[in-house]
């Protein structure tokens, strides 16, 4: 027997021996206290403190009620939205814009045909045009379901009549659990999404109930046709309509029609209802029963019967969230005594949680996910890594393949974009929907790092299922971006050598389009991301392309001056005091944070240029990715202090609020790229990259930072 059990553990040794270094690092973590020590807790009405339940492509914000009581209150913090992915809306296009109207000539670099979508200031109709393109389609604030309250006096209860509150999301099971009194009376309410669904379950239990003074509140919006949408424009009542049919005496449908937009929502409580309308757009339904009632709410593009009850809703919740927690990655930082261990702990886990409800569905998602509008609802392509590239890396690959869809849907227009501007192959859109239109713009029309993304995530995708159907399916995706990336260079014959512009705007905004040519990040990607392409045919059987080599061999090396990379070469003087680029990304920085270190890529010379943006940098002036992008340099330039300082500066841009997400200021008061980003920071800094030999080499060896970890991939 003892021979038997020698025989065993050598064989266990001899399998962890054959290990790669993310397996050998594998550990029994209780993900349970991990993740439920940091479930949120509210305890007064904090407008930017706002909970959402969901399931990726459906998403419920909510207030202290567990509901969306107070949408005014809260419209200028964390707003309570309930928006899906199919919700879109359109004005008419009463003027009859043509996308033709948006586009302007230009003549960068030898093509006078070069035709940008644009907003023209000095061209009213073109600026109608870009202004009706940029903003149509919008995603579509879906209605608000509340609680209406009754005091004893007869008035409404408003949110100072609150008290006691005590409100807790428990991100194991995604059920948020809301205590509060109204005048000494208690009322609790539980909340919850569906796993599949776009559907809420609520339960609500108070004495109130059979006094009749509490009931449910539908309010239905108007979009604003603005930048930014709250939900909470209850004007315009003319211009849209919902009627309320009673299809049973505890189901209830309303019937929403926007133009030519059409959805329904569907209610259905457990005990016999009464509807009441209130005003246009505005409906309350009120339970018949004594001390507790239950609805189920679903929102759907059509008329739907589903059967189902808040238990059913509730194990759906259970399970999917059970199901997410225990697969694929998680970090616990329970032995760190760094003080700041716990508040990084705290916001990796809440990033998780926020990612999954608002950012993993069929589509990529704009930048406030599904909470409120920013830039009209629409996506922001070169966002897209900061969203999706994380699940790859925390083992949920799963999560990202879902939206990768939206390339296939989007080639064509991607390749009349390439085709007007004189390029090969597709140029992908910035801005954008689900449609894949392209919005007007003097910045996003003259991007480029959005191009390679979807080079980037394949590779992420095909490294974690090695498969020749996956090969096969990106294939035409890769091959024809490589195509654009090949043909957009010019050649500079004097200097032998591959120029990106002019005519680019880099990843740092700040530059004039007229001007710019060779930014580091763009040539460093656009280098990595062709010779990837390269390996995606021999890996298909093919020869290499022989233009796609070209650039890859004779692509501008990144300027520098004085031994540090500057921020582009046309930009000499960089870093003088005296200049105004000091602002918005460092890119400077980032051909060696998401991108590997290779021979095109100066580590001494990076290390120089990450001391001198860390000194001169205007971080007030930043986003909140712009930190974890820091914090990756830092690791893979072996410089853990500085990894962990990045991701705790002291910026507005840096807050992480209570439910976890990225406060940026009063216009963005969350920004989901930030929450992506420390992801995909934590996880370079656990797991490390290829190559790497050092054990969470993102983390100072100082005895402070005993991090534990498994389930992570190490970054490319």
């Amino acid at each position: 027997m003892k021979k038997l059990n020698l025989v065993v553990l050598a064989i266990i040794l001899i399998g962890f021996a054959s290990c790669n270094d993310s397996e050998k690092k594998v550990l029994k973590i209780d993900r349970n206290s991990v993740v439920t020590r940091h479930n949120v807790k509210i305890k007064q009405v904090d407008t930017l403190a706002s909970l959402t339940v969901g399931n990726g492509k459906f998403a419920f914000t909510v207030d202290v009620t567990g509901l969306q009581s107070f949408p005014e209150t809260y419209g200028n913090g964390v707003p309570l939205g309930t928006q899906s992915e199919w919700g879109w809306h359109t004005f008419p296009n009463t003027e009859e814009f043509t996308f033709k109207e948006t586009l302007k000539a230009y003549d960068f670099n030898g093509n006078p045909e070069s035709l940008y979508a644009i907003q023209d200031r000095e061209d009213d109709r073109n600026m109608a045009a870009a202004d009706h393109f940029r903003a149509n389609p919008h995603r579509l604030q879906l209605g608000n379901v509340g609680l209406e309250i009754t005091k004893e006096d007869g008035t409404l209860a408003l949110p100072n009549d609150l008290k006691e509150i005590n409100q807790e999301l428990n991100l194991w099971t995604g059920e948020i659990e809301s205590n509060f009194m109204i005048e000494g009376v208690p009322v609790k309410v539980y909340t919850l999404g569906d796993s599949d669904r776009d559907a809420i379950a609520v339960k609500i239990a108070s004495p109130l109930i059979a006094e009749n003074r509490i009931k449910l509140k539908f309010r239905f919006p108007y979009p604003t046709n603005q930048f930014s949408d709250r939900g909470v424009n209850y004007t315009n009542s003319d211009l849209h309509e919902t009627t309320a049919t009673e299809a049973s005496e505890n189901s209830f449908v309303f019937h929403r029609i926007l133009n030519n937009d059409r959805y329904y929502v569907t209610a259905k409580t457990n005990t016999k209802s009464q509807l009441n309308k209130i005003e246009d757009h505005y409906f309350t339904i009120s339970p018949v029963a004594q001390d507790n009632f239950e609805v189920v709410v679903d929102f759907s593009p059509t008329k739907i019967n589903a059967e189902s009850n808040f238990n059913q809703l509730k194990q759906n919740s259970k399970s999917a969230w059970e199901n997410y927690w225990l697969s694929g990655g998680i970090v616990d930082f329970s032995d760190c005594t760094d003080a700041r261990a716990l508040e990084l702990e705290r916001r990796v886990i809440l990033s998780q949680y926020l990612t999954r409800v608002q950012c993993a569905g069929n589509y990529p998602v704009q930048e406030t996910g599904l909470t409120y509008n920013s830039w009209y609802g629409k996506p922001h392509m070169e966002m897209y890594w900061w969203h999706g590239a994380h699940y790859p890396l925390w083992g949920k690959t799963a999560l990202l393949e879902k939206s990768m869809g939206w390339y296939f849907t989007a080639y064509d227009n991607a390749k009349l974009i390439a085709e007007r501007q004189g390029y090969k192959g597709v140029r992908w859109q910035k801005m954008t929907d689900h449609e894949a239109g392209e919005a007007p713009s003097n910045v996003g029309s003259f991007l480029l790092w959005q191009q390679p993304h979807v080079i980037y995530l394949a590779e992420l995708i095909y490294r974690n299922n090695s498969t020749i159907e996956n090969l096969e399916k990106y294939q035409k995706l890769i091959f024809s971006t490589a195509d654009f990336m090949a043909s957009f260079p010019i050649y500079d014959a004097e200097n032998d050598r591959y120029v990106l512009g002019k005519g680019i705007i880099p990843a740092q905004e700040c530059f004039d389009k007229f001007e710019t040519f060779n930014s580091p990040f763009e040539l460093a990607y656009w280098k990595w991301a062709l010779g990837v392409a390269q390996k995606w045919r021999e890996r298909l059987g093919l020869t290499p392309d022989a233009n796609w080599q070209k650039v890859i061999d004779k692509i501008s090396p990144m300027a520098q001056k004085d031994g540090v990379y500057l921020a582009a070469e046309s930009v000499p003087n960089s870093y003088s005091p005296t200049s105004k680029h000091l602002i918005d990304h460092p890119a400077v920085l980032a051909p060696l944070s998401m991108l590997p270190q290779n021979n095109y890529v100066d580590l001494g010379v990076m290390n120089s240029t990450f001391n001198i943006v860390d000194k001169t940098w205007h971080w007030n002036h930043t986003w909140g990715w712009d930190f974890p992008l820091e914090a990756m340099t830092a690791t893979r330039l072996h410089r853990p202090n500085d990894a962990i300082k990045a991701l705790f500066r002291d910026e507005i841009t840096n807050t992480y609020l209570p439910n976890g997400h990225n406060y940026q200021n009063e216009r963005l008061t969350l920004y989901l790229p930030g929450n992506g980003g420390i992801l995909s920071a934590v996880a370079l800094m656990c797991a490390g990259y290829e190559g790497n030999t050092i054990e969470n080499p993102g983390f100072p060896k100082d005895g402070t930072w005993n991090v534990k970890w498994e389930g992570l991939k190490p970054m490319f």
